[in-house]
């Protein structure tokens, strides 16, 4: 499953996110693991949560940011939910490559029964059609 907070910088699409994996801790029998550009939230975010800052692994592509998420799934098999913040920028990609990079992550979701909840700047209008359903309102 892939869940979407999408809207301009500015909005809470942040603070969204980090209420919904701190609300899931109550109930998750996983792992969780939020992935963010900085590690400025540490306090912010529940202590049960794994939070990454990916700053200090230095990928440049979407490829390279795939491949360090599946390490991550590689090295823990308990990882029930995944949250990404700012999702653009720690993937490198551009809003005309969404379709291909959620469809991996889709893909993933699929494979191992994990699911992703993904924060980022972008319109409505910017979505994939097969995804819209997916935006949290």
């Amino acid at each position: 499953m892939i869940k979407l907070i999408i809207g301009n910088e500015g909005t809470g699409k942040t603070k969204r996110l980090l209420d919904a994996a701190n609300n899931a801790v109550a109930d998750a029998k996983g792992h969780i693991v939020y992935l963010d550009k900085s590690g400025r939230h540490m306090f912010e975010i529940n202590n049960k949560v794994r939070l990454i800052d990916v700053s200090e692994f230095g990928f440049h592509t979407s490829d390279e940011f795939f491949g360090f998420v599946n390490g991550i799934i590689s090295q823990d098999r308990d990882i029930e939910q995944f949250y990404f913040d700012s999702f653009k920028k720690l993937a490198n990609i551009e809003v005309s490559d969404l379709d291909v990079i959620l469809k991996k992550f889709d893909e993933i979701s699929s494979k191992y029964n994990i699911s992703f909840f993904i924060a980022m700047s972008a319109e409505e209008k910017d979505i994939p059609d097969c995804y819209k359903d997916q935006i949290i309102r």
